[in-house]
């Protein structure tokens, strides 16, 4: 894969139920349980900085876990993004970022700021929203992803703000939520939420191989030809992108299994 932006495949979160015995070695102390996600995986999703502050000290602790080129993409705080008028998001951003989460230091990889179903697509308000998103904090670059969940949002318009601010918009698998893959940051950010407990990897094989396919054009700088395009006569510049992919939600019992596959066929 030369001249590609490096790809990480993960899952959100590390602390859950059935992976004890099936991913984490049975016996295995919940206190090692990131550990050993680090060691076997590429990026974890962390979603509790959806829901509650978290301390500097935390997000410190959790980077010293992982290894080096591992990296944690923070969902950012329900505060910011679930209000009538985005523009005046600006002091939620500012106390979210200045939190403490660039105590991940190297480990840091993207924020995501995650909307509601119910919040539609607003060009003048999204747009400032966009522009308040800081590209440092204390030194750190700082770079921004977002997921919108709206009907409204598959429009030229939201594309072009996206890239005008070099903001990427997820790609959401998803069986309800629109699906956008136009690239418009300098990364590619995927959540696949389509999986199946009864598949061991959660989605099959034959859907892994694909996935890789387009995962490897991503991190050329291409775009899949087999994906939903807003705006398919506003192109982005070719150039090498790291990629995040996800396993989320559906699938959840086994999405180690398939980040792991996945990463698997992306080395061949």
């Amino acid at each position: 894969m030369t001249d590609s932006g490096t790809v990480r495949t993960g899952i959100g979160g590390w602390i859950f139920e059935p992976w004890r015995g099936t991913f984490y070695p049975k016996g295995l102390s919940k206190t090692k349980e990131l550990e050993y996600a680090g060691q076997h995986l590429q990026t974890i999703e962390i979603n509790s900085t959806y829901y509650s502050t978290q301390k500097p000290a935390t997000y410190a602790k959790w980077a010293s876990q992982v290894p080096k080129g591992f990296v944690f993409s923070v969902k950012g705080h329900r505060f910011v993004t679930n209000r009538r008028v985005l523009a005046e998001a600006g002091e939620s951003i500012e106390f979210f970022v200045k939190s403490g989460v660039v105590e991940l230091g190297d480990r840091l990889g993207p924020l995501v700021w995650q909307f509601a179903p119910t919040k539609k697509f607003d060009a003048v308000d999204f747009g400032a929203f966009l522009g308040l998103l800081p590209k440092e904090e204390a030194g750190v670059a700082l770079r921004h992803a977002v997921e919108v969940r709206n009907p409204t949002f598959v429009d030229a318009d939201f594309v072009a703000l996206a890239r005008k601010h070099d903001v990427a918009v997820v790609y959401a698998e998803h069986f309800e939520y629109p699906e956008i893959a136009d690239v418009t940051g300098d990364f590619v950010y995927a959540r696949l939420q389509k999986g199946d407990d009864a598949v061991e990897t959660a989605y099959p094989a034959e859907a892994l191989d694909k996935w890789a396919d387009r995962v490897k054009i991503w991190a050329r700088g291409d775009v899949p030809g087999d994906l939903p395009l807003v705006a398919p006569d506003q192109s982005p510049e070719k150039r090498g992108r790291d990629v995040f992919v996800y396993f989320i939600h559906e699938g959840k019992v086994h999405a180690p299994q398939a980040a792991q596959a996945l990463a698997h066929r992306l080395k061949e």
